[in-house]
């Protein structure tokens, strides 16, 4: 999905939101562990129900990774199973260099080697311009690169600085010398506030993808005041808030509700830069 593309979904949907699938067997409804992919099974009402009310889902692949060969058929089973006119976010922090970023990029970007073509890819840049330019390679297909996190470890390294500002704010300026913002995105965490503010002196039409909005007590009012743009610039994810909005047999009903909450929010808040 292109820019331009990503930004009439936004218009069309009055919404920027993402829904996280981060499908833990341990905790979804008791009554679908009798299906044969369990997971799946999830997944598959969850997005039938948030389908009308987001423009993107993403995956952790974490939980998938850790059941072996049935989570990443679950995983394959999800990807094909998204909306085609979703931004499909792999959410797997990759980070690594040579071939083996080749490889990663491969796993998510090429459907002949791995069945799925995502979107977009979470890269941590820890590594530099190596580990991340292998997945720029690919025509349309976003990097999202770690930026500022939510996490209380945050402030291990990343407000490291001197004069010359923060560790965050390196990476960002360094990065947009392998990417524009056609291809190029950051991780901004919700809790952050008004370090939106320092943010978008940095990358002022770049997508910003914010977690950390529901569970993890982010204000989506915050963020849009602070971060938002011209062309809402924004993908907000909530995942545990929505997918997990019940335990029982209702919980797609329910989590069909909490995403048109969320997305009647942000219709008003679209409503200030697109009326």
């Amino acid at each position: 999905m292109t820019r331009k593309q990503l930004i009439e979904q936004i218009k069309i949907k009055k919404s920027f939101l993402s829904v996280g699938l981060d499908t833990d067997i341990r905790k979804i409804p008791k009554h679908l562990l009798e299906f044969a992919d369990p997971v799946f099974e999830f997944n598959k009402r969850i997005i039938d129900a948030t389908k009308d009310f987001c423009i993107s889902y993403k995956i952790n692949t974490a939980f998938y990774e850790a059941r072996g060969v049935k989570g990443w058929q679950s995983l394959i089973k999800t990807f094909n199973y998204l909306p085609k006119d979703t931004f499909t976010i792999a959410d797997a922090k990759r980070g690594d260099i040579g071939n083996t970023s080749a490889m990663y990029a491969d796993t998510f970007f090429n459907p002949e080697s791995s069945e799925m073509d995502f979107d977009a890819i979470t890269v941590a840049p820890y590594m530099g311009k190596d580990s991340v330019s292998p997945f720029l390679k690919y025509v349309n297909k976003w990097v999202v690169l770690l930026a500022l996190t939510s996490n209380e470890g945050a402030k291990d390294f990343q407000f490291f600085g001197n004069d010359d500002g923060y560790l965050f704010e390196k990476v960002i300026r360094k990065s947009q010398e392998w990417a524009d913002d056609s291809q190029m995105m950051y991780v901004v965490g919700a809790t952050r506030g008004d370090a939106f503010l320092d943010i978008r002196k940095h990358v002022p039409k770049h997508f910003l993808l914010v977690p950390g909005v529901g569970a993890q007590g982010g204000s989506l009012h915050e963020v849009c005041k602070y971060g938002m743009n011209e062309d809402c610039g924004l993908i907000v994810n909530s995942s545990r808030a929505i997918i997990y909005a019940s335990s029982g047999e209702d919980f797609a009903e329910m989590a069909r509700a909490e995403a048109k909450k969320v997305q009647q929010e942000m219709e008003i808040e679209l409503a200030r830069i697109f009326s």
